[in-house]
């Protein structure tokens, strides 16, 4: 049973303002796991003071001073990469390969990535007579979600830290094991008092005191829409910067060529990682309606070949995060069996021998129609939709026929064919036979948020342009 009823402000572990405690559930098993301490809007108040006040002295710091301390956290971080794999586990549900692997070396690659972009990032740029300078924004107020827990702070934290600014982070109330242990990492590697601050608690409370608190100069969420729009309306009062990562319903466009059945088998095992949840899963499958018998197939023997179980055994696919999540799932999964669509594999209920934990079937619907509840809405779990295109500009018209536009896929044979094609989805991450790259700029269009995050264009999240006009002669 893990206890983290404490704080990390102002570089000491505290007690909350008030005696606030919640328990929190293993997803695999149902059992309490553990118990955490809820901040205030007082909690919120004492760690923005300590990252107000350190942040006068962080904010000049030089990059060599910063990349000492990255450098000690990529130090503690590797010594506690089997502690953080077994945290994710337990908290989420996420199988040990999949923690150890993907989840904790996301960490990782943020982390190293931005000690090699903050060596050579330009935070001056002469125009001219005109110096371009950028600052750090200020104090950031960072709010993340349980399902890539490490990655979702990570991919914050690093870039706000290398270009100086302070944190106050609230992690997930489901996955505060992973980020308690990362605030452990910061303390080990003497980031300096104040500079990174961690409350706990929910939302509702710590959530809304950050995104309204006139200290806060920048929040950065990543979450649901419903989420997304209540820190922003938030945020509005004090008018500080808002970025979010919000939510998803990626199209993975499967060409017509030699290599499709191939694809659409991929496809579907990739929507099964993670359990599903994952914004930029390519959760709606575009194939060429001719195959869809062939895709039917395909995508059938893919979903029967992922192995739903324990996450602490050889399992690919644990349960999903909560209760709560399971019963949505569910409820999705009626309504694309109401909604006519082909059920191809999985469906409702809990998976056979599986009496106990949040486990849902791999699930994939064919024959679905672009304008049904199951091809619009995020489902966030394993469930794969297979629409049908006429050709190419359909299944682009498609694509692009969302509220969301946080990713993409593109999958052929001919790669100048998938560039094409690629380039016509209104996605901020479209990838090409899966690519994949921690320089490459993260974020939505349209409901799916604003500003972008990993590599060199999360720097620029964290920073404010100054010019100073006639600073050289011209």
């Amino acid at each position: 049973m893990r206890e983290y009823l404490k704080f990390y402000i102002d570089g000491k572990w505290v007690d909350p303002v008030e005696s606030k405690i919640a328990n929190t559930v293993n997803p695999a098993t149902e059992a309490v796991s553990g118990t955490i301490a809820l901040g205030t809007a007082a909690d919120v108040d004492r760690a923005v003071k300590a990252a107000r006040q350190a942040f006068t002295t962080w904010s000049k710091t030089s990059r060599e001073e910063r990349l000492q301390v990255l450098e000690r956290i990529l130090a503690e971080y590797q010594k506690r990469v089997g502690d953080l794999a077994a945290a994710v586990t337990e908290e989420m549900g996420a199988p040990k390969a999949l923690a150890s692997g993907y989840h904790v070396g996301l960490g990782l690659g943020h982390l190293t990535t931005a000690i090699a972009i903050l060596k050579n990032f330009k935070f001056e740029e002469q125009k001219g007579g005109t110096l371009i300078v950028k600052e750090p924004i200020g104090v950031c107020g960072m709010i993340t979600p349980w399902n890539w827990p490490i990655n979702q702070v990570t991919v914050k934290v690093f870039p706000a830290l290398a270009t100086g600014c302070t944190i106050v982070l609230k992690p997930s109330q489901e996955s505060h094991f992973s980020a308690h242990i990362l605030a452990e990492i910061f303390d080990a590697a003497r980031v300096p008092p104040g500079v990174f601050n961690l409350i706990q608690g929910k939302g509702s409370v710590v959530g809304a005191a950050m995104s309204t608190h006139p200290g806060i100069d920048m929040i950065s969420i990543t979450g649901s829409e419903a989420a997304g729009i209540e820190v922003a309306k938030n945020a509005a009062g004090t008018v500080k910067r808002v970025c979010q990562e919000l939510g998803g319903k990626s199209a993975n466009i499967v060409l017509d060529d030699a290599d499709f059945a191939k694809n659409v088998a991929k496809g579907v095992a990739g929507m099964m990682v993670n359990s599903g949840q994952t914004c930029s899963a390519t959760s709606r499958m575009l194939v060429p309606k001719s195959r869809m018998d062939e895709a039917i197939a395909a995508a059938k023997a893919a979903a029967a070949s992922v192995t739903v179980g324990d996450p602490n055994g050889d399992a690919a696919m644990g349960p999903v995060v909560s209760k709560a999540q399971f019963n949505s799932i569910q409820e999705y999964i009626q309504k694309g069996i109401a909604e006519g669509a082909t059920l191809v594999a999985g469906g409702p209920g809990r998976v056979e021998g599986l009496a106990k934990g949040f486990y849902v079937k791999p699930t994939v619907f064919a024959n679905v129609s672009n304008d049904m509840v199951i091809a619009r809405e995020e489902i966030f779990g394993p469930v794969q939709v297979i629409i049908g295109y006429d050709n190419v500009e359909h299944a682009v018209q498609l694509a692009n026929d969302s509220d969301f536009g946080l990713a993409g896929n593109v999958a052929g044979v001919d790669v100048e064919k998938a560039r094409a094609v690629a380039r016509q989805i209104r996605a901020g991450w479209v990838s090409i036979n899966d690519g994949f790259d921690f320089n490459a700029a993260f974020g939505g269009y349209k409901k799916s948020g604003n500003g972008r995050e990993w590599g060199e264009f999360g720097f620029h999240e964290y920073l404010e342009i100054k010019s100073l006009l006639g600073y050289a002669p011209t």
